[in-house]
């Protein structure tokens, strides 16, 4: 498998020239956040993903994540990456400088986790998942326990898991059984089992920070009676050094088709009556807490398929130019050539490098959202973009995922016969790729959180502003034969996705069901034109680069042809999704369950 090498060019293109970081990096708290930090720490987290994590990607997916005697241990080299990782302070880039943090915005944090997915997607599920835990605590815990946990989390001396699932008990939560019972010096004892733990045990620090869903003795029933608790693996005495082993253990490992290097845990909780739990936030309100890990991790999960897409394209490429094989219709001289000189792997490539930079645009528009939604000083631009962020997470993380998928196959099929060979390495990134619209909840429910939820905050003012502010910008664009496509597709896209949006907002008065039976298709629909509009943005930055003697022109050119071809390739492929979105549920369900197999 060739190394992967990060797009920094194309990141800070898309940060500053299509989303327009500078709005953040203008806010008092992240002055030091300056394009000379921003190119230093790109190219250092380059550089780490490049020479560190991607030659022992192949290596984790050979070898995997083993349960021994002594606990999981890690494939090789993935415990010395780790301890590179921590000791360099990647882990604590955008947290908080009260506990150990450096307090750089969440956009560069994203960034360098596109980077460290695309280099090794099995080892970048163990930060993320402390990523949230951190979130978690420092949103929701006592004072005492930030001071007891946030700095080894932060510093990566000690890392985070979440443990939702149940096997009874999947995207619906509430129907957990995992019990907690209070003692008398108000701890919690914990018993129950949970599964699909994302680095729920390893040997890659000396601590893991367990925060654990379960049910108190006289809970209410389903979601409203979970509460959250944090589960150390050792207990920690009151000097902070650690004390005795808890009561929890995994009792084994998942088989899994991909992400093979990262240890899927099946945990085992109070197995001798004795896990020691302390409640995180109130009694009963768990499900709150928890969601702050998980917004934080569908995000990163969304860019996990953009760094997908990434690999899959560098690779593809990579063997396009090289495989020789056949004579293109193009070729002048009947001679064999290499195959990226055939128009269906140019198709294919072009499709890949479009949709992957149209996503990464969307993520990043994300990120930003969320830096100006915690931290802009004025109320009604917070407000604005924490509106702007929760319409945008379900997308970032279905969409991203969805094309992670989608792109990854594409590479498969242009090495042909040889990608489907373990050895060329495409077979990995596809099968690790396939994992991220399942899990932090599934595509299906990003699309009924789209539309069974977020339409509706706050009247739908949010993506009806959005969509007003992208009409306003399409209509000012240029008609000449760079834009022209461009601006009159991304009219028709956004009119499509403001027409569903209304029909499916109409249908929350008793025809949920119609509303959920097109949210699919509606997500796709509302992402693709998003993504066009940030792609308009992207080429109308090129074009005024150029037209003032910037001297990238190769780079810039290709922004404006990558651009136009999202129009008029991807753009009419969302187009008829309109009639299927609003024609109900009523073929969903024509046919009696007893009778789909006749």
């Amino acid at each position: 498998m060739p190394d992967y090498i990060a797009p920094i060019n194309e990141m800070k293109f898309t940060l500053f020239d299509v989303v327009d970081i500078q709005d953040v990096t203008n806010l008092e708290m992240y002055q030091d956040a300056t394009e000379d930090i921003i190119d230093a720490v790109l190219s250092e987290g380059a550089k780490y993903a490049r020479e560190i994590l991607s030659p022992i990607n192949a290596v984790g997916d050979k070898e995997a994540a083993t349960l021994t005697n002594e606990g999981v241990k890690t494939a090789t080299g993935f415990k010395e990456a780790y301890q590179h990782y921590a000791q360099n302070g990647w882990n604590s880039i955008c947290s908080n400088p009260d506990f150990g943090g450096q307090g750089l915005p969440k956009f560069l944090g994203l960034a360098i986790a596109e980077m460290v997915d695309s280099a090794n997607m099995s080892f970048s599920l163990c930060p993320i998942l402390s990523a949230g835990a951190i979130e978690a605590i420092e949103a929701h815990g006592t004072d005492q326990q930030k001071s007891i946990y946030l700095e080894k989390l932060i510093s990566g001396e000690w890392t985070g898991t979440m443990n939702l699932t149940e096997s009874q008990a999947g995207s619906d939560v509430g129907a957990l059984t995992t019990k907690a019972v209070k003692q008398p010096d108000s701890h919690y004892l914990i018993a129950g089992q949970k599964i699909f733990i994302t680095y729920g045990d390893h040997d890659l620090t000396e601590n893991i920070i367990h925060l654990v869903l379960a049910r108190l003795p006289d809970a209410p029933s389903g979601i409203k009676g979970i509460s959250l608790f944090i589960v150390p693996k050792f207990l920690i005495n009151e000097d902070g050094s650690l004390g005795e082993r808890n009561d929890v253990h995994c009792v084994s490992l998942e088989h899994k088709m991909g992400i093979m290097a990262s240890p899927t845990c099946v945990m085992s909780y109070g197995g001798q009556g004795k896990c020691v739990g302390y409640l995180l936030g109130e009694e009963n309100k768990g499900i709150q807490a928890m969601f702050t890990m998980m917004n934080n991790a569908r995000l990163h999960i969304g860019v996990q398929g953009v760094a997908c897409s990434e690999r899959a394209w560098q690779m593809a490429l990579d063997y396009a130019r090289e495989r020789i094989q056949g004579i293109s219709v193009k070729s002048k001289d009947g001679k064999k050539g290499a195959i990226i000189d055939h128009p269906d792997v140019r198709r294919m490539l072009m499709t890949m490098k479009a949709t992957t930079e149209a996503v990464r645009a969307l993520t990043y528009l994300n990120v930003k959202a969320i830096d100006l939604g915690h931290h802009h000083p004025d109320e009604t631009i917070r407000a604005k973009y924490k509106g702007l962020a929760d319409l945008l997470t379900p997308m970032s993380k279905a969409y991203g995922t969805d094309l992670g998928v989608e792109n990854s196959s594409l590479a498969m099929q242009v090495f042909g016969g040889m990608g489907y060979i373990q050895e060329t390495g495409i077979a990995q990134i596809f099968r690790d790729a396939r994992i991220n619209p399942i899990y932090e909840g599934t595509n299906g429910i990003q699309a009924m959180d789209l539309v069974g939820r977020k339409l509706a905050i706050d009247g739908g003012q949010h993506w009806r502003n959005l969509l007003l502010e992208i009409l306003e910008y399409t209509k000012k664009l240029s008609d000449n034969l760079d834009f022209k496509v461009i601006k009159a597709n991304l009219i028709d896209v956004v009119e499509n996705a403001s027409e569903c949006a209304e029909w499916l907002l109409a249908q929350h008065n008793g025809n949920m069901s119609n509303a959920m039976a097109g949210s699919v298709p509606f997500l796709r629909l509302l992402s693709t034109a998003i993504c066009c509009y940030l792609m308009a943005k992207g080429a109308s930055a090129a074009r005024k680069k150029l037209d003032g003697g910037d001297q990238n022109r190769l780079f810039l050119e290709s922004k404006i042809i990558t651009a136009r071809f999202y129009a008029e390739q991807i753009v009419p492929t969302v187009m008829a999704m309109k009639s299927a979105i609003m024609a109900g549920d009523e073929l969903f369900f024509a046919i009696d369950e007893q009778n789909l197999a006749i």
